[in-house]
C-alpha cells in the first residue's frame, strides 16, 4: 500500500489514525467503472482488517456486475460537517472476490476474520448471518490518501 499524498502531508492521518477511523465508520462510497467508462458510485457497509477493506455486496447489483468486468475500484470513507472537521480516507486498487457467490456460509478460512468483524460491527453478533444474496469483495489498496482538517492550525 502506498501513501500517495504529495501535498497536505501535515493533514494526512497516521497509520494508527487511519486504522481507528476505518474501524469506527460504518458506511463507505464505492466507485466502479462501467463498460463504457462511466463511473458508478454507491454506498456500502464494510470492515477494515488493518490491511484490506472488505465489502459485502449484493451479487445481483450493478456494482457486482461492473467489478466482474473491470476489477478497478476506489472507496471513500469520510466524516465531518464543518470545514475544520472534515476527515477521510480514499483507497484504490483492484477487487478480489473471496468465497462463494452468493455467500451461503461454506467454510472459507480467509473469511473467518472479516465475517467476525462484520457480524460484530453491524449485527452485534459473534457469527455472520448469510442470506444467499451477498458475497465478499476484498480491496487490498494499492494507493491510500487521507486527510484530517482538524490538524490544520487554527
Amino acid at each position: 500500500m502506498t501513501d500517495t499524498q504529495r501535498r497536505g502531508r501535515r493533514i494526512m492521518m497516521t497509520q494508527g489514525e487511519r486504522d481507528e477511523f476505518l474501524a469506527d465508520r460504518r458506511t463507505c462510497r464505492v466507485a466502479t467503472v462501467s463498460g463504457d467508462g462511466a463511473p458508478h458510485v454507491g454506498a456500502l457497509w464494510f470492515v477494515w482488517d488493518g490491511d484490506a477493506l472488505w465489502l459485502y455486496s449484493i451479487t445481483r447489483s450493478k456494482r457486482w456486475a461492473q467489478l466482474r468486468k473491470d476489477a478497478r475500484l476506489a472507496v471513500v470513507v469520510d466524516d465531518g460537517h464543518e470545514y475544520g472537521e472534515l476527515r477521510g480516507v480514499e483507497l484504490a486498487g483492484r477487487a478480489v472476490f473471496i468465497g462463494e457467490a452468493p455467500r451461503t456460509g461454506e467454510p472459507c478460512p480467509e473469511l473467518d476474520a472479516p465475517e467476525r468483524l462484520f457480524a460484530a460491527k453491524y449485527f452485534g453478533m459473534d457469527e455472520m448471518p448469510h442470506d444467499g444474496r451477498h458475497a465478499w469483495v476484498r480491496l487490498t489498496p494499492s494507493t491510500v490518501t487521507s486527510w484530517d482538517f482538524r490538524k490544520i492550525p487554527g
